[in-house]
């Protein structure tokens, strides 16, 4: 099979060894779309590798069709679109996924934006409503809001009753994640959002992909128990925070990371989407953002593209031109 491999920061599209032949519970996908996500850039520089066992591609979720299924799968025959979420491997003609990681598209979903669907989705599912466990009515600050996970974020707080409120890079971004179902925003080049939070009515979590000195803003508008979920470090790994505050206000920090998650929490949480997100999907009240296609073999202009801070949604190169 073709993969995309990393030779001194150059992506090339080259021969690679194919999966081979799926083990017990395990799914052969051919693989028809692949979504970007920032992990990949990490994983292209050097800062992020894979888990102990994960394929050195890269690439976290594709959509595709079943080539071949494990003797022990039993809700994929061969043939089925699908979508899968993946540990790596994804930017290639075939990948070997858990069949726990694997779902059927949903209806009325295209393979197109389901390349979209299972990272931002589940990292959604899992930081607001497994992390931080949010109930009904309560209230999310968004950092990033117009990322792949922000649109994901928001339209599952605005079907399950969660109040969003997003910061973003521009009134544009801003007014788009309004446009999706957010509640408010800010436009983080006008400053602290701290004010216009607290204004809004404070938050009862935090998701924060930003880290560095957004902690202790965080905690400045977080209702009592209110839990940051910290999912990234782009505004570095280093914090200062007011411990008084967290103890008074009964505030937690967590750290989250999917990808590192074994097979049978990713099953949880695949599972859960299919349950709730899926029939959302189907009945088109939830749907994956795609702002921008590439073929794979332009990968490395697409990865230059959502470097740019400017994308609105996913990113995702086709890899089957007859998709």
């Amino acid at each position: 099979m073709k993969a995309i491999a990393i030779d001194n920061d150059r992506l090339e599209w080259r021969d690679h060894p194919s999966p081979g032949s799926p083990r017990a519970n395990e799914v052969l996908i051919d693989v028809a779309y692949a979504g970007m996500n920032r992990a990949d850039l990490m994983q292209r520089a050097g800062a992020y590798p894979p888990p102990p066992g994960a394929s050195a591609i890269l690439g976290l979720e594709v959509s595709g069709h079943v080539h071949a299924v494990g003797e022990d799968v039993t809700h994929l025959q061969v043939g089925d679109p699908v979508c899968a979420l993946l540990a790596g491997g994804g930017y290639a003609e075939q990948v070997m996924v858990p069949a726990p990681q694997v779902l059927p598209l949903p209806e009325n979903v295209s393979l197109r934006e389901a390349a979209g669907l299972p990272e931002v989705f589940a990292t959604a599912w899992l930081n607001l409503y497994m992390e931080a466990a949010l109930k009904p009515g309560e209230r999310i600050l968004l950092h990033a809001g117009a990322s792949g996970v922000g649109t994901a974020v928001i339209q599952l707080g605005r079907a399950l009753g969660n109040p969003v409120f997003v910061t973003a890079g521009s009134d544009a971004k801003v007014e788009a994640c309004m446009r999706l179902g957010a509640d408010n925003g800010w436009n983080r080049h006008n400053g602290s959002f701290v004010t216009a939070v607290l204004d809004w009515g404070g938050a009862d979590m935090v998701l924060d992909p930003v880290g560095g000195d957004y902690i202790g803003l965080d905690q400045q508008v977080l209702r009592p128990n209110g839990r940051i979920v910290l999912i990234g470090l782009m505004g570095g790994r280093q914090a200062q925070l007011d411990l008084g505050l967290m103890l008074m206000k009964r505030q937690r920090l967590i750290g989250s990371t999917l990808r590192s998650q074994p097979v049978a929490v990713k099953g949880d949480v695949m599972d859960a989407l299919y349950e709730t997100v899926w029939p959302l999907l189907a009945e088109g009240e939830v749907r994956p953002i795609i702002d921008r296609e590439y073929p794979i073999e332009k990968a490395a202009s697409a990865m230059d593209y959502l470097q740019s801070n400017t994308s609105q949604g996913k990113v995702v190169l086709q890899v089957d031109g007859d998709a």
